[in-house]
């Protein structure tokens, strides 16, 4: 089976390498694609998707990456899984599974694909009727991108950020703050 490893990669970061191995690992994949999102209709992307493409090839040399997504128009992952042939999953974390309810067309996505949902500790969600589920726990993230940027626009070397990444973010300038860049 392949599986469409879904998300911002807003950066990519050790706890994202942690849940493709243990994907790879528990479900036997055959394939594990990295699909980084386009333009998600529902959440506000930093960084320039080229640059998250290039953050993954440097987290994860052997990577599989689609590219599908690219675009500045809104992608819905309806439209990705029509460039996929079954059988798939979609890897994916409870969090953005708990909002699957309000993706565009999603009964025709709970149709169409099984998920892979990487469970993460106070994120409950429920499956909708019809929705073919398999759970990914006991997966160690401990960190989030969220606190990485947060971290980056503070000037401060975050944890779970590999080398590669972290050359590539400070060398482009990106998630700082206004003023860091005024001063760089």
């Amino acid at each position: 089976m392949t599986a469409l490893f879904g998300g911002a990669f807003d950066p990519i970061h050790e706890g994202h390498l942690a849940i493709a191995a243990a994907a790879i690992d528990q479900f036997q994949l055959r394939r594990l694609i990295y699909l980084p999102s386009g333009s998600p209709p529902h959440k506000p992307l930093r960084t320039p998707f080229q640059h998250r493409v290039a953050m993954i090839r440097l987290a994860d040399p052997s990577a599989e990456i689609s590219e599908v997504e690219d675009s500045s128009q809104p992608t819905y992952t309806f439209d990705t899984l029509q460039h996929f042939p079954e059988p798939r999953a979609f890897l994916i974390g409870a969090d953005a599974f708990a909002d699957i309810e309000s993706w565009y067309r999603w009964t025709d996505v709970v149709r169409m694909t099984g998920f892979l949902v990487v469970s993460r500790p106070g994120h409950r969600y429920n499956v909708p009727e019809g929705a073919k589920v398999r759970r990914l726990d006991d997966v160690a993230v401990g960190v989030s991108s969220s606190a990485i940027r947060q971290a980056l626009s503070r000037g401060e070397r975050p944890d779970g950020l590999p080398d590669g990444v972290y050359d590539y973010i400070r060398s482009r300038g990106l998630y700082q703050t206004r003023v860091q860049q005024a001063i760089s």
